[in-house]
């Protein structure tokens, strides 16, 4: 290579190491304009003991030591209260006074297992609180304060919304009711206010129709169902059924304030089936003779809860030969009712019990001559059977002339209020204020709720 060519070549070496240099320098400078706007690192602070010591003494810092968790348990299978304190170091003397505090307000005697309960404890382990809830009113919690035990009474708060529910029986009751969006168990408490005019075992039907305006509850924010029932209408086969509750009782009137609770319950059981009827003549499935069937038989499931149809006293609780264990009870003006083939009696239900209408007396069973399980139900009056299903009972008192331009005004609004699918309480309230004297129904509740339509 010649003298030029190396000239050259030098030549060509330096421009490309000067581009290299300028080409970095700016590079670098751009970097460092793009960096000038992040906010420079600062060192952390060093760890101080005696400031994290300190910590505790903040009062926006709560101290856990002194924070009571409560445990929440319940109660064993023959477990008493005295067990559970003992397990928790409260014995002695200790133990019944905070058992008789807790007294006041709870029927110890009534506790059972699966019942819940609470437990505190103080920073040293110690025992310091307990805690039962009471269904449906609040929770009594007992607390140690300086060596006394003492009570304190938490009300659960009520809150109740209103609603107006109306439909098609398609199916069953329950369905109908959900379908047209309320709870399957308005079903229950709507049987319960028409049970003296309609059998909801055999009297419904596809087609019937029905409106109902209740309350439903809550609790400390949680649905407990539902509460009143303030009027339902059904039509089954044409005919119109209402039932508006009205006074201080609760009680269910007719459109015309005649009052629904007659002597007798049109069923001894809420939901079953008649599997077979009061007859002179019947062919015995166990016996395989022909013989008088002097009641009538509901088929359910053994357990079914079986009510007393009408109040009066228990003459009779035992074993009755082929009727197993049954339970006879005398009621006003010479009538007898007999439970026949149950598996257990209610408890209280002895010879000299008084029961009033709709309490619980025993559970289907299959005992004595029976080969299924279900209820066998008679009715006596002046010593002779008669078929409970044909009994018109004479209804109670009806609402007095005074208070009846306060009933009216209540069902023309409820009723109103059914018909348009709407639940207006506040309007209800201020029509019974004008039109109630001595008797008005009780709206206090209602009067704040929330209301909705379904």
């Amino acid at each position: 290579m010649g003298n030029r060519g190396k000239l050259i070549l030098r030549s060509s070496l330096a421009l490309a190491l000067l581009s290299t240099a300028f080409w970095f320098l700016a590079s670098t400078r751009h970097l460092k304009t793009e960096l000038g706007s992040v906010d420079p690192l600062v060192p952390a602070p060093r760890f101080d003991p005696v400031l994290a010591t300190n910590l505790g003494s903040n009062p926006d810092i709560p101290d856990l030591d002194q924070v009571e968790i409560p445990v929440q348990k319940t109660f064993e299978p023959g477990e008493t209260l005295g067990q559970v304190l003992a397990s928790y170091g409260v014995e002695g003397t200790s133990a019944r006074e905070l058992g008789a505090v807790l007294a006041q307000r709870v029927d110890l005697r009534r506790l059972r297992a699966g019942d819940p309960y609470s437990v505190f404890f103080d920073r040293n382990g110690q025992l310091s609180a307990f805690q039962v809830p009471i269904r449906d009113r609040g929770r009594v919690r007992v607390v140690l304060d300086r060596g006394t035990w003492r009570e304190e009474w938490q009300p659960f708060v009520r809150r109740t919304e209103l609603h107006v529910v109306s439909g098609d029986l398609e199916t069953s009751l329950e369905a109908g009711i959900e379908k047209a969006g309320g709870p399957s168990s308005l079903a229950y408490v709507m049987a319960d206010a028409l049970q003296w005019d309609l059998d909801f075992s055999r009297d419904l039907r596809i087609g019937d129709h029905f409106e109902a305006m209740y309350e439903q509850v809550y609790l400390d924010g949680q649905d407990r169902g539902v509460g009143r029932l303030l009027a339902v209408r059904y039509i089954n086969r044409g005919d119109v059924l209402e039932a508006y509750s009205f006074g201080d009782d609760g009680g269910f009137y007719d459109g015309e304030g005649r009052p629904l609770r007659k002597m007798f319950l049109r069923s001894p059981m809420r939901y079953s089936r008649i599997t077979s009827s009061f007859t002179n003549r019947r062919f015995h499935p166990v016996l395989k003779i022909y013989r008088p069937h002097y009641g009538v038989d509901y088929g359910a499931p053994v357990g079914t809860p079986v009510r007393v149809t009408s109040a009066g006293s228990v003459s009779f609780a035992g074993w009755n030969k082929g009727g197993g264990k049954t339970v006879k009870v005398r009621h006003p003006n010479d009538y007898e009712t007999a439970y026949l083939h149950l598996s257990r009696f209610a408890d209280g239900i002895r010879p000299g019990a008084r029961v009033r209408q709709g309490d619980i007396i025993g559970y289907v069973g299959m005992t004595g001559l029976a080969t299924g399980p279900h209820l066998d139900y008679r009715v006596q009056h002046h010593g002779h059977y008669i078929n409970p299903l044909s009994i018109k009972s004479v209804p109670a008192k009806a609402i007095s002339q005074v208070d009846m331009p306060a009933f009216i005004a209540w069902r023309d609004l409820v009723r109103n209020n059914l018909e348009r699918g709407v639940a207006e309480p506040l309007e209800i309230d201020r029509s019974i204020q004008l039109a109630s004297r001595s008797t008005r129904p009780s709206t206090d509740a209602a009067g704040s709720a929330r209301t909705t339509a379904r």
